[in-house]
């Protein structure tokens, strides 16, 4: 929340089962980290479903698991999952590496698709995605972490300031 708050954007917080006509309303929404496993999580997939196209979307962590669920991809669970911090990841669009931290135990499954934006270089598992059509990203490591790795704080702020030009525009 702080971090969205510094990058210039008003942050409201709903629960997990808010209905999609109340957060179409809004500029952009972030689909926030949060445990377990989610494939279980069919009513936040049918409410994510009903936002996507309609407002821009980021996702963090299971917010990337669920947007990637939500556009036909698969999920699986990670043999010991990735957690803590200095985790290796491409950004396929510079070829440049971020240093992340993470903490989740379910990843998404690689295509080979152009979508996939950001790549885990330990094992290959889908770290981001970016679905332009749609006004939908995300990715599977914490940009918002705190004390660190501080290398993906960018993309937050990135985010806001594309949200908000959206609304300007509109």
């Amino acid at each position: 929340l702080n971090r969205l708050a510094w990058s210039g954007a008003a942050v409201t917080v709903y629960p997990h089962d808010v209905d999609a006509d109340e957060l179409v309303r809004y500029d952009g929404v972030l689909l926030s980290n949060g445990p377990g496993d989610p494939e279980p999580l069919k009513d936040e997939q049918v409410t994510l479903c009903n936002l996507i196209g309609r407002v821009p979307i980021l996702g963090i962590c299971l917010g990337h698991q669920l947007l990637a669920i939500a556009t036909g991809r698969k999920t699986y669970k990670l043999p010991f999952g990735h957690r803590g911090a200095n985790h290796p990841v491409l950004e396929r669009t510079t070829n440049g590496v971020l240093v992340t931290s993470q903490n989740h135990g379910f990843a998404v499954a690689p295509t080979q698709s152009r979508e996939e934006t950001h790549i885990s270089l330990y094992d290959g598992t889908v770290e981001g995605l970016e679905l332009r059509s749609e006004w939908a990203r995300s990715v599977q490591f914490h940009p918002e972490a705190g004390p660190g790795p501080h290398d993906a704080w960018g993309i937050l702020e990135s985010w806001v300031e594309e949200v908000g030009g959206l609304a300007k525009a509109a």
